[in-house]
């Protein structure tokens, strides 16, 4: 009898030797990734964020335009008219050629699917 149930048991060890007895998981699964880039056009810093230059410079030069028209008290209406119209189409002058300047940058970045 003993020989049998060590026959019984040597055989069934045989047979799961290979197999483990509990099945073990982890808690962390594993994701695919992938790495995705694409070139971004990106504006770049401005020097003079508020336009400060074409507005002084527009603001003079329509001073100077508004100062040329009337006389007396018209002529002091016109140069303030002049400086306020030209420092506001030169801040907006400038301001449209701060948005032209551009580079482009590849950014990347990783993907899970």
């Amino acid at each position: 009898m003993k020989t049998r149930t060590a026959l019984a048991f040597g055989l069934t060890c045989l047979l799961f030797a290979g197999h483990p007895l509990f099945a073990q998981t982890s808690g962390t699964t594993h994701h695919r990734t992938r790495t995705v880039c694409e070139n971004v056009t990106v504006q770049d810093q401005p020097k003079d964020k508020n336009q400060i230059t074409g507005m002084l410079v527009g603001g003079a030069a329509g001073g100077l335009l508004g100062n040329q028209v009337g006389g007396g008290k018209g002529r002091t209406l016109a140069t303030v008219a002049g400086a306020v119209g030209g420092g506001y189409a030169g801040k907006k002058i400038q301001e449209n050629q701060q948005a032209k300047h551009t580079h482009v940058e590849r950014r990347c970045r990783e993907v899970a699917y």
